[in-house]
């Protein structure tokens, strides 16, 4: 009774992925069968990258058409109200850009760890398979070895020692016939490594460029993430500086988001094509330098197929034992009266108890168990965390193409916001003692400073009386005098506020609560109560 075996199932998104038209450079629709050779079949593969440069190409096109609208027709006049909106549409943008964009790099991680774990498992299997085939023609190329070098040898001295008895003779011929025997069998094995392909060397270059990828796509992710910190810092900070370097990046950004699509469509897409009839592939890739039921016999492996070592296998097997028997003759019957020959009789008996080890190791190196789990296994590696990788990194792709994007459009509107706040800025009355930029002006430039305050000009006028005839009196102020002092009682004396008598004239500063008007009405009250009107004018 035979047991089940593991079959391969394509996975349902390679075969999604092998009903995606399949069209040359022609516009000509043609088989989706993996057929890499085929100059149409790579055509078809190309197309897929010109689709993705044509949406980079339309995506840039639209991206300079927006910012010139945004440049060209800028609406003048605008009032708060109206900013306010727009202000709020451009910082949820903003945020709605940066999370996509942490989502794609999350995504992105996920694909590129599942592709490079997909083809790490394919590697693998490739130099278990190789290290099968390398030991079959090791087994093979060492009996074949020993039997024409080693046995011949042994053979020829024994033809001297036992010249005298032909009886003698002729066995030593008839072990001759069977280790022919065994040599015509071991050389005419159909053996798989005998199709002048190096497993391990294709390994080795799978390897290398699934490093470079990987290693790509991880500095594509960790670009990402660092451009989405740096734009969050720049709209944060509102820096022209930050924004302008983001926009640079985020044009080649998206650039490499797209490349990132097609590239990953194109493998995508010719890997499901392998990976819904890999077998067809194999044999059509195998034909005529492999025999068809030895390929058949490793794809489908099954103790119901016929196994084609079987007869070699056998006749090798009843050789060695012929072989042995004879053998243990003569050392029994030859070597009372040929001493001398036991030297030679015990080198062949140690040389055919070896090539029988070879024989059980080389048919388990043949059973088709072992290749086919390696061929399942790469199967796998493939077709399912490599292409379901691929597909993660895709998305990533398209996620960050559109969050780009939607940022590039945002920073035009911030830097926009950013100008009209320096604007409204720069209109502010320089002169205006309550704007913070007038004070600073007047502390570096003493020049443009028109106001004094009451101390400085007592301070003035006394020195000027003591050092010379005296100065032209201040010019009276519409503010009494009290004033001043209920100032510089109530700031503690700080010329700031007493360069600012603007209470008294009906219009408080902006800064003034209710609760400081009333301290300083009830302190102007009091002395007034208290000094009478000697400092009134």
């Amino acid at each position: 009774m035979s047991t089940a075996r593991v079959d391969y199932i394509a996975p349902w998104w390679t075969y999604w992925l092998h009903n995606f038209p399949h069209v040359n450079l022609r516009f000509q629709s043609i088989d989706s069968t993996f057929r890499p050779q085929d100059e149409n079949y790579q055509q078809s593969l190309i197309f897929l990258c010109c689709m993705a440069a044509a949406g980079l190409g339309v995506t840039l096109l639209c991206l300079a058409a927006y910012l010139s609208f945004l440049c060209c027709c800028r609406k003048e006049g605008e009032g708060e109200d109206s900013k306010r909106p727009d202000t709020c549409c451009v910082t949820w943008a903003a945020v709605i850009a940066g999370l996509v964009i942490c989502s794609a790099v999350g995504v992105g991680f996920y694909g590129n760890s599942e592709t490079n774990d997909g083809v790490y498992q394919l590697t693998y299997s490739l130099y278990n398979a190789n290290h099968t085939l390398h030991g079959v023609d090791t087994l093979v190329s060492g009996t074949v070895g020993s039997m024409q070098r080693d046995l011949k040898q042994h053979l020829e001295r024994l033809d001297e020692i036992f010249a005298t008895r032909p009886d003698y003779i002729q066995t030593l011929r008839f072990v001759q016939v069977m280790a022919n025997n065994i040599v015509q069998q071991l050389n005419g094995l159909p053996l798989m490594s005998r199709a002048n392909v190096n497993l391990a060397s294709i390994a080795d270059q799978i390897g290398s460029a699934e490093h470079y990828r990987w290693l790509t796509y991880l500095l594509l992710l960790i670009l990402d993430l660092v451009i989405c910190l740096v734009a969050c810092l720049g709209l944060a900070k509102q820096s022209r500086w930050l924004l302008t370097t983001i926009m640079i990046f985020g044009v080649l950004t998206l650039i490499l988001s797209w490349v990132s699509l097609g590239a990953g469509t194109t493998v995508a897409v010719g890997t499901s094509d392998f990976c819904v009839s890999p077998d067809k592939f194999i044999m059509n890739q195998t034909k005529g330098r492999v025999p068809a039921d030895v390929v058949h016999y490793y794809l489908y492996c099954g103790q119901s197929l016929p196994n084609p070592f079987q007869q070699a296998m056998t006749i090798y097997q009843r050789s060695l034992t012929t072989m042995q028997i004879q053998i243990q003759g003569l050392l029994q019957y030859a070597v009372p009266v040929f001493p001398t020959a036991q030297r030679d009789l015990l080198g062949i008996q140690h040389l055919l108890n070896g090539s029988e080890t070879n024989l059980h190791q080389l048919t388990a190196l043949l059973d088709c168990r072992g290749l086919h789990k390696d061929y399942l296994d790469a199967l796998i590696g493939v077709c399912y965390d490599g292409v379901e990788g691929l597909l993660y990194i895709c998305l990533f792709s398209l996620l960050a193409a559109s969050a780009f994007c939607t940022m590039l459009c945002t920073i035009p509107r911030a830097w926009k916001h950013i100008t009209s706040r320096d604007r409204d800025y720069d209109d502010i009355d320089e002169e205006d003692p309550f704007n913070p930029q007038a004070r600073r002006m007047a502390a570096y430039n003493p020049a443009r400073a028109t106001v004094h305050s009451f101390c400085s000009f007592s301070s003035s006028m006394g020195s000027q009386s003591s050092l010379g005839p005296p100065a032209p009196p201040p010019p009276a102020s519409s503010a009494p005098a009290s004033e001043y002092m209920n100032q510089s009682v109530l700031f503690g004396g700080n010329p700031r506020y007493e360069n600012v008598p603007l209470i008294g004239r009906g219009s408080p500063p902006p800064s003034y609560s209710p609760s400081m008007r009333a301290t300083y009405m009830s302190v102007t009250e009091g002395q007034n109560r208290h000094f009478g009107t000697d400092f009134q004018m």
